[in-house]
C-alpha cells in the first residue's frame, strides 16, 4: 500500500489482527499467535523508525478497524466465566456498538457521539460481566477483593493468605497502590471490578482530553474500549485500565505545557508506577525526554517509593517476596504466547534468565538512545513506550492478554496525541471533518515539540 491512506489501512488491519489473536489467546498457546504478535511488534518498530511519521488516521481506516473488531468479537473464541447466554448478549452488544460507532463517525453533526456510543457499550458490557459472573474463578479477582477488605481492617495484605484462590495462595503480586485504587469498588459496591470500570472510563476521558475532543481522539477512545477481548478483560478483573489511566493523564498534563502543569504530571505517573512493577522500565525513557526531564522522572520514582513505603516498612520480607522474588522464580505458564514459551512448548528449551533480561535491557537501551537523540513529540513517544513494553512481553514467561493490551492502548493514545493542536515541529493538516490532524513536520523539531506549549515544559 502506498501513501498515507494505504499506511493507515495497514495499521487498521494490524490492529484487528493483534487484538484478534489476543482474544483467541485466552487461555491457549499457539505458534501463529506468537508469530502474529511478533509481526505487529516489527511493524510498530518500522513505523517508529520512519521519519517523519504520519499523524492521525482518517475515518476510512478507523471504519475498517471497528468493523473488523465487530467480526472478531463475535466469531473468535473468547474466554469468559459468564453464563453462555449472557456472554452472547455482551458479545453482541460490543459488536453492535462497533457498527453503531462507525455510523456515528460518519454523521458530521455530532463529533462526540461515537465516544458516547462506545463508552455506553463498555459500561453495559461491564455491568453484564459483574452482575452475571459475581465471583470469577481467577486469583486476580480473589486477591484484589480480599486485599481491599484488609485495607478496610488496617491489615497488611502482603502478610495474608487468600481464601478460595484458584491460583496464587499466599502472595499479593502487585505493588500496593493497585489494591488501594480499586478498593473503593469493593467498599462501595461489593466488587473491585466497578472501580476498574471507572478507571477504564477515566482513561477514555483522558484520551478525549489529550486529543482536545477532536475526531481522531474520539476514534482512538472508541477503538480502545471496543477492542476484541474487552469482555474477558472486564470479567477477569485485570488491572491494566488503571495503569493506562495514569499514563494517559500523565500525557495530558505534560502535553498541556507549562512548568507547573508538567510537575503535576508526576502524580498520576507515580500512582501508576506504585501499582505495577514493570512501569518502572518507562522512567529511564522519560528521564531522557526533555519535556518531562530528569528532575520530574526522579521525583516520580521518589514519590512512587514514598507511596509504597508503609507496606515495605510493615514487613520488608513479605513485600520483597511477593513483589520481586516470587515473580522472578515463578514457573512458566504454558499458555503465555511469548518467545520464552514457544521455546519451551515447541522445543523443550527453557531460555536462561540472563538471555531474556539481556533482550529487555537491549530494548530499553535502544529506545532510550532514540528518544534522547530525536526528542520526539508526544504521539511518537507513546508509541516508543508501547514498543518497549511489547518487546518485554514477547520474551517474558508470564505475559497475557492484559499486558499486551496495554501496548495496544498506548498506540491508541498516540492517535489521540496526534490530534492535539499543533505546536512547533508539527504542521496542521486538518482534513475534512477534523481528520488527519497534526501531521509531523518534515524537518527536525527542537526538543519539547510534543506539547502544544512546549517552551516552559522543556526546562524540566
Amino acid at each position: 500500500m502506498r501513501g498515507p491512506g494505504g499506511f493507515w489501512y495497514a495499521v487498521s488491519l494490524a490492529w484487528v489482527a493483534y487484538f484478534g489473536v489476543l482474544q483467541w489467546s485466552v487461555v491457549r498457546f499457539r505458534v501463529p499467535i506468537v508469530l502474529t504478535l511478533t509481526a505487529c511488534a516489527l511493524g510498530l518498530a518500522w513505523w517508529q523508525l520512519r521519519r517523519p511519521g504520519p499523524g492521525a488516521p482518517a475515518r476510512g481506516p478507523v471504519t475498517l478497524a471497528l468493523a473488523g473488531s465487530a467480526v472478531v468479537t463475535v466469531a473468535v473464541p473468547l474466554f469468559s466465566y459468564l453464563p453462555s447466554g449472557w456472554q452472547g448478549v455482551a458479545r453482541g452488544l460490543l459488536a453492535m456498538a462497533c457498527l453503531l460507532t462507525v455510523a456515528a463517525m460518519w454523521r458530521p453533526t455530532s463529533r462526540l457521539l461515537p465516544a458516547v456510543v462506545s463508552g455506553t457499550a463498555y459500561l453495559l458490557a461491564a455491568t453484564v460481566a459483574v452482575v452475571t459472573d459475581p465471583a470469577p474463578r481467577i486469583d486476580v479477582w480473589v486477591t484484589l477483593q480480599q486485599a481491599s477488605d484488609a485495607i478496610a481492617r488496617g491489615e497488611n495484605f502482603y502478610a495474608m493468605a487468600w481464601t478460595g484462590s484458584p491460583g496464587v495462595q499466599d502472595a499479593f503480586t502487585y505493588l500496593p497502590w493497585t489494591a488501594v485504587l480499586v478498593a473503593p469498588g469493593r467498599w462501595l459496591a461489593g466488587d473491585v471490578r466497578w472501580a476498574l470500570l471507572a478507571w477504564g472510563l477515566l482513561a477514555m476521558l483522558g484520551l478525549l482530553v489529550l486529543g482536545r475532543g477532536r475526531r481522531p481522539a474520539v476514534a482512538a477512545a472508541a477503538l480502545l474500549v471496543l477492542a476484541p477481548g474487552t469482555l474477558t478483560q472486564l470479567d477477569q478483573a485485570w488491572t491494566e485500565p488503571l495503569l493506562l489511566a495514569g499514563l494517559v493523564w500523565w500525557a495530558v498534563l505534560v502535553d498541556r505545557g507549562g512548568t507547573r502543569t508538567a510537575w503535576w504530571a508526576v502524580l498520576p505517573l507515580a500512582l501508576a508506577c506504585a501499582s505495577k512493577q514493570h512501569l518502572a522500565m518507562l522512567l529511564p525513557v522519560l528521564l531522557l525526554w526533555r519535556p518531562f526531564g530528569p528532575r520530574r522522572a526522579v521525583a516520580t520514582g521518589a514519590l512512587a517509593g514514598a507511596l509504597m513505603l508503609p507496606w515495605f516498612v510493615a514487613s520488608p520480607a513479605d513485600f520483597v517476596h511477593d513483589t520481586v522474588t516470587l515473580l522472578v522464580g515463578f514457573h512458566p505458564i504454558r499458555f503465555a504466547n511469548t518467545w520464552y514459551l514457544l521455546a519451551l512448548n515447541v522445543y523443550g528449551v527453557a531460555l536462561p534468565f540472563w538471555l531474556t533480561g539481556l533482550v529487555v535491557l537491549g530494548a530499553l537501551g535502544g529506545v532510550c538512545l532514540v528518544v534522547h537523540r530525536r526528542q520526539p513529540g508526544m504521539a511518537e513517544l507513546l508509541r516508543w513506550l508501547a514498543l518497549l513494553l511489547l518487546l518485554a512481553n514477547l520474551v517474558n514467561k508470564q505475559a497475557f492478554y492484559n499486558q499486551f493490551w496495554l501496548s495496544g492502548a498506548l498506540v491508541a493514545a498516540s492517535f489521540a496525541a496526534s490530534a492535539a493542536r499543533p505546536g512547533p515541529g508539527r504542521s496542521a493538516t486538518v482534513g475534512r471533518g477534523g481528520w488527519r490532524i497534526a501531521r509531523s513536520a518534515t524537518t527536525s523539531a527542537p526538543a519539547g515539540t510534543g506539547s502544544s506549549s512546549p517552551g516552559p515544559a522543556a526546562s524540566g
